[in-house]
C-alpha cells in the first residue's frame, strides 16, 4: 500500500511525493539494495535484559530456538539516543510482568540490511546535530530548534520517511504476520505496515505532537492528554492548510512508558526518600548523559557546584555516563580532582547491579561513576540506580516521565521542551532550566530546603494512584486486543 502520497486522508503533493521517491533512490544508490534477499531468523537470550526482564533478541542468523507466537510480543525499535530503547525496556518489563515474552527487534542492530546502514547514517547525523547544538549557540537557534519543532512537525517529513522505510522490509520476511508488534520509534512502525504486520502498536514519545512519529495502519499510543489532542486533530501539521484528523480508535493516552519494577516499588521508594529527607540524610543526586553523549560541559558545572557538599558528607553523586567514555574522560579533564574523588563501575555489570540493589537499604557516600560499552547495560544502569536517587539530573527527553524526582536541565531539541511542561505540571519534577546559573539556583533549592524535595515525593505517589504511570502496561494490552481497548 502507497502510504507516502496520502496519510490519513490528507492528500501529499506531488511535489513532496517525487522528493521522497528520489530520496529513496538515493538511499538504494549509496547504501544497496537487498529487496530481494531473504534474512534468515533466530532467537538468542539477551545478556543483560535476560536475566532481569525475560528479553530475547532477535538476530539475523538461524538458531535452534523459535518465536513463541502464543506467548510473545515483538518490540521493534531502533537505538538513536538512550530515549527509544528506554521505552522499549519499558514495555518488556511490562511485558514480562504479564507472563508474555518480550523480543527485541532492533532494526539498527541489523548492519548488514540496506535499513540497517540507513538507519546507521541518519543517526549518526542526529547525534552530531545533538552535540553541536550544545557546542554552537547560532547552530541551535538557527537550526537544531526549528528543525526538531517545527520541521519535524510538518505532515510532509512524514512522507518522507514513509518512502525511505520502504527499504527496511526484507527483514521482516520471517516474522509472523499476525504476533503482536509495539513500536517504539516510528520507522519499525512504517516498516512493519509496509511488511503486512497486523497487529502494530505505534508508541509515540515525548509530549510534542510531529507528522515525523505518524504510522498510519497502527494503533498509536501517547503519553499525556494535550499529546492526544494534538494528535487527533494533527494541529499545525499542515501548515496553514486544517487537516483531516487521525479517525476514531487509531490513537489512545495511555499514561507514561514505565517499568513494570519502577511502578510496583514507587511507594516504597518515595517513602525511603521522604525519610531520608526528614532524617538530613544525605541526599543523592544522580546524574545520566544522554545517547548522543551531549551536555558535558553543564554536568561539568554542576559536578564543581557540587563537590564542597559531596565533601561534607551532605550529598552523594551517582554520575551514568552510559556508553560514552569519553564524557567521563572530558570531565575528569575539566575537574582535576574528579577521577581520584570517585570510584568507578567500568564495563562490571554485576557490581553496578549489586551496589544498585544495595544503596536501597543502606546509606551511602561519594562520588559513583558508572560506564558500560554494552548499550542495554549503559541504558539500564540509571533504571536501577533512580530507585535509589533523590534527585534525578537530566534532560526533558523520555526520563522527564519517570517516576522520580527530577531537576530538568536545557532541553536539546525544541521537541523536548514539553516534557519538562508536563513534569512541571503534574509536579514529579521541576521547570525547564536553561542556564547553568538557574540549574545551580534550583539544585541548592532541592539540597538545601526540605520543601521542594517533599512535594515532588508526594505528587509522585499523588500521580501513581490515578495511572499516570501505567502506560507500558496499557501499550501491551492493546497489542494484544489489536486495538479494542
Amino acid at each position: 500500500m502507497d502510504r507516502t502520497s496520502k496519510i490519513f486522508g490528507n492528500v501529499i503533493s506531488e511535489d513532496v511525493v517525487k522528493k521522497a521517491n528520489k530520496a529513496k533512490q538515493k538511499y538504494i544508490k549509496k547504501f544497496g539494495d537487498d529487496s530481494d534477499k531473504h534474512y534468515k531468523l533466530g532467537i538468542e537470550d539477551n545478556a543483560v535484559l535476560y536475566p532481569l526482564l525475560g528479553v530475547k533478541n532477535i538476530v539475523t542468523s538461524e538458531t535452534s530456538e523459535k518465536i513463541n507466537e502464543e506467548k510473545g510480543i515483538i518490540i521493534g525499535n531502533i537505538r538513536m539516543g538512550f530515549g527509544h530503547y528506554r521505552i522499549s525496556m519499558a514495555i518488556a518489563s511490562a511485558a514480562h510482568s504479564m507472563g508474555i515474552t518480550p523480543y527485541w527487534f532492533d532494526l539498527h542492530a541489523y548492519s548488514e540490511t540496506t535499513g540497517g546502514k540507513v538507519i546507521k547514517h541518519l543517526n549518526e547525523l542526529y547525534s552530531m546535530g545533538s552535540r553541536w547544538s550544545q557546542k554552537y549557540p547560532l547552530f541551535n537557534k538557527f537550526y537544531w530548534e526549528p528543525l526538531n519543532s517545527e520541521g519535524f512537525k510538518k505532515i510532509s517529513y512524514n512522507a518522507l520517511d514513509q518512502k525511505m522505510t520502504e527499504l527496511m522490509t526484507p527483514v521482516f520476511r520471517e516474522l509472523p504476520k499476525d504476533m503482536p508488534f509495539v513500536a517504539t520509534h516510528v520507522w519499525p512502525a512504517q516498516a512493519a505496515g509496509h511488511a503486512g504486520v497486523q497487529r502494530v502498536v505505534n508508541v509515540i514519545p515525548d509530549n510534542w505532537p510531529m507528522a515525523l512519529h505518524l504510522a498510519e495502519g497502527s494503533i498509536h499510543t501517547v503519553q499525556t492528554p494535550s499529546s492526544f489532542i494534538g494528535y487527533k486533530t494533527l494541529r499545525e501539521m499542515g501548515g496553514k492548510t486544517l487537516l483531516n484528523p487521525m479517525p476514531k480508535g487509531q490513537l489512545f493516552d495511555v499514561g507514561h512508558y514505565i517499568d513494570h519494577e519502577l511502578v510496583v516499588n514507587i511507594d516504597t521508594d518515595c517513602e525511603r526518600r521522604l525519610n531520608r529527607i526528614q532524617q538530613k540524610k544525605a541526599k543523592r543526586i544522580l546524574l545520566t548523559v544522554g545517547g548522543a553523549g551531549a551536555q558535558k560541559e553543564i554536568f561539568a558545572q554542576i559536578i564543581k557546584n557540587l563537590l564542597p557538599k559531596i565533601a561534607k558528607g551532605e550529598v552523594t553523586l551517582l554520575i551514568n555516563v552510559g556508553d560514552h567514555l569519553n564524557v567521563w574522560e572530558g570531565l575528569c579533564k575539566e575537574i582535576a580532582e574528579l577521577k581520584t574523588l570517585s570510584e568507578t563501575y567500568s564495563d562490571d555489570w554485576s557490581k553496578t547491579c549489586t551496589f544498585a540493589q544495595e544503596i536501597q537499604t543502606t546509606d551511602v557516600s561519594g562520588i559513583h561513576v558508572f560506564y558500560n560499552k554494552d548499550i542495554f547495560a549503559a541504558v539500564y544502569s540509571s533504571n536501577l540506580l533512580m530507585r535509589s536517587a533523590d534527585v534525578l539530573v537530566t534532560k526533558p527527553s523520555e526520563l522527564a516521565f519517570y517516576p522520580v524526582p527530577k531537576l530538568m536541565i536545557k532541553r536539546v531539541g525544541g521537541h523536548e521542551a514539553w516534557g519538562a511542561i508536563r513534569a512541571a505540571e503534574i509536579g514529579d519534577g521541576t521547570i525547564e532550566c536553561e542556564t547553568v546559573e538557574t540549574t545551580l539556583q534550583m539544585l541548592n533549592l532541592m539540597l538545601e530546603e526540605d520543601e521542594l524535595l517533599t512535594g515532588l515525593c508526594n505528587n509522585i505517589v499523588k500521580a501513581n494512584k490515578v495511572g499516570t504511570y501505567d502506560g507500558a502496561y496499557k501499550v501491551v494490552e492493546l497489542a494484544i486486543n489489536k486495538g479494542d481497548k
